[in-house]
């Protein structure tokens, strides 16, 4: 196995998705689904495969390409799309006459809605695919039990209707359809029918949710509880269905989606071909910047590129803004429903790309990783240069008692645990986080400008505004104001805020620069209260020693000397007390920690 196919397989996504197998002249050999794609492709490279086909495949694999989806079964139903598109040489063929089955609202006056496994272009409208019958007959039974519709197949045309041409049927008498064949219900009625079990189908049941609770509301008011009953069965069967997601949608076809993620160095363009509404391919394109281009500029590049490269013969394009890429193509940019689904897919393939591209930049190059993460960090926080050094301050008391304070320091991203310091606040009395933080941060800075040791180039103050204007007051009292950058954080929705800006910034809640601030902010705090906790554990325990009626410091001393703690001190023997602070003591100490 190469080694751009180790570092392929320890950045594969733990989601679901479908894998794709290439050999080194790029030909597609095999196409799998998987829960798991990490864990099902390096399962190929670790099992000692039995079948000699098998072997031989995974000998020939050069190079992955895996698109990530939602649900299984959206893994299943594009792995059948694919292997129909493309037939590689290790799958099992698939015809086309056995897909998946559809639900129909057939194009007609008092429309059907049945199974099919045919689509045929006629008007009606087709949901699905679906990864088995049995699930789409749940779901027809389901509408079934809510909604009386028609299941003969007579033309009821109004002129027909009126002849008197048909009569109802068994499904009439047994209450499982309203007659429109006798003119007993009417289009509109059976229409708003058909809009409620369009919505259900989709996964969308809070109208039919509340139509229903008025009709039972209804029923009840005029004591017909048995009507309200068997409507609130239909609410509960409702509530508890759960509707099945898919990949795709007849109505999208001849369609290519393009999306982009970027960062300060790369554009991260990913690219889907939708065809008879099927996904039949997905590539990520990755482009270098050169002169800080826009997302616009990139995306614009990158379209007329893959169509040069694919040759893909789509009129319409959906993307996530406005492009321009020339007269012949028909731009979309989906604001809700199926289009927008894909749409998010393509932009979820996107960010996995890129994520999987740091983590393999992060294993083969750590100095390149480090760049990266600084020269963004830079520009999110708006530094003037890279916080190569950056220091963290925490303040932690309780209700005043035993007041301490944290700094942490972070290089390049990473703690350096070495150089983190703890302080007991002196000049300070009571409970005051303001007057704390000037204190440490004064003392902090005014030894490290006496030692010439290196500045950070930025400082983090673990609090609000109120906290970073007590550690301006120590920056400017050393003279050190605007020679180093100081950002405040507060807890409740990690807003960043600076010197004389009373706006916050905030910053994406999935962004490496906040990952890190918070990680320096969490550092600070669990350093800091370990030490206070110590101190206090230890004053506790030391004020026990001093209650005891004639014993000194200078007793406790030479115990805690001899016996490293007070619990030790505990836990000793008369006698071997009596050999450090002699009888008369000795007795006083043991019979205080042996009183019962």
């Amino acid at each position: 196995m190469t080694e751009a196919l180790q570092l392929q397989l320890k950045t594969l996504p733990t989601n679901p998705g479908v894998y794709q197998y290439y050999d080194k002249d790029g030909k597609l050999l095999y196409v799998g689904k998987a829960k798991n794609l990490k864990k099902r492709v390096a399962s190929y490279f670790t099992k000692n495969h039995e079948y000699g086909k098998t072997r031989v495949l995974v000998k020939k694999i050069v190079s992955i390409k895996h698109i990530v989806v939602a649900t299984e079964t959206d893994a299943l139903l594009l792995e059948n799309n694919l292997i129909k598109k493309y037939q590689p040489r290790y799958n099992v063929m698939l015809k086309d006459d056995k897909s998946y089955p559809w639900i129909c609202i057939k194009n007609e006056r008092f429309p059907r809605v049945f199974p099919t496994r045919r689509v045929i272009k006629d008007g009606s409208e087709y949901f699905g695919p679906y990864t088995s019958m049995k699930t789409v007959r749940t779901l027809l039974d389901l509408i079934k039990g809510l909604y009386p519709l028609r299941t003969c197949n007579y033309d009821l045309s109004q002129e027909k209707i009126n002849a008197g041409k048909y009569k109802v049927c068994l499904e009439y008498h047994l209450g499982n359809c309203l007659g429109p064949c006798e003119g007993y219900q009417t289009i509109q009625s059976y229409d708003e029918q058909i809009v409620a079990i369009r919505e259900i189908i989709k996964g969308n049941f809070k109208d039919s949710l509340n139509q229903f609770k008025a009709q039972m509301k209804t029923y009840a008011e005029a004591m017909e509880f048995e009507q309200a009953q068997k409507v609130k069965e239909k609410i509960d069967i409702l509530e508890n269905y759960q509707a099945k997601s898919t990949v795709v949608n007849p109505k999208i076809s001849n369609v290519d989606v393009f999306t982009i993620v970027s960062d300060e160095s790369f554009g991260y363009i990913n690219f889907l071909q939708l065809s008879l509404g099927s996904i039949i391919r997905s590539h990520t394109m990755e482009i270098k910047k050169k002169l800080d281009e826009t997302d616009k500029e990139l995306l614009e590049l990158a379209i007329t590129e893959i169509h040069q490269r694919f040759k893909t013969n789509s009129k319409e394009l959906y993307v996530p803004f406005e492009v321009e890429v020339g007269e012949k193509f028909k731009i979309t940019i989906p604001k809700l429903g199926d289009k927008k689904r894909i749409l998010e897919l393509s932009l979820r393939n996107a960010k996995y790309h890129r994520m999987e591209r740091f983590k393999q930049i992060k294993l083969t190059d750590p100095d390149k990783h480090v760049n990266r993460i600084m020269a963004q960090m830079k520009k999110d926080l708006r530094l003037s240069e890279e916080p190569r050094h950056i220091e963290c301050f925490d303040n932690s008391n309780i209700q005043g008692s035993n007041p301490v304070a944290a700094c942490v320091v972070f290089k390049n991203g990473k703690p350096s645990k070495k150089e983190y310091r703890h302080f007991n606040i002196k000049t300070v009395v009571g409970p005051d986080d303001f007057a704390s933080m000037e204190e440490v941060v004064y003392r902090r800075y005014k030894r490290l400008v006496e030692e010439k040791q290196p500045l950070p180039q930025l400082i983090v103050i673990d609090g609000g505004k109120g906290q970073l204007s007590s550690a301006l007051k120590s920056l400017d009292a050393l003279n050190l104001r605007g020679k180093i950058a100081i950002i405040g954080i507060a807890k409740r929705l990690e807003e960043i805020y600076y010197p004389g800006d009373s706006i916050p910034l905030y910053l994406d809640k999935k962004s490496e620069t906040l990952k890190i601030i918070q990680h320096l902010r969490n550092e600070a705090h669990r350093f800091g209260i370990t030490f206070h906790r110590n101190k206090r554990s230890n004053s506790a325990l030391n004020s026990e020693l001093e209650t005891i009626a004639g014993i000194g410091e200078k007793t406790i001393v030479e115990l805690l000397k001899k016996f490293k703690s007070v619990k030790r001190i505990s836990e000793a023997s008369l006698e071997d007390i009596s050999a450090v602070v002699g009888n008369s003591r000795a007795k006083k100490i043991y019979n205080n920690f042996h009183k019962k």
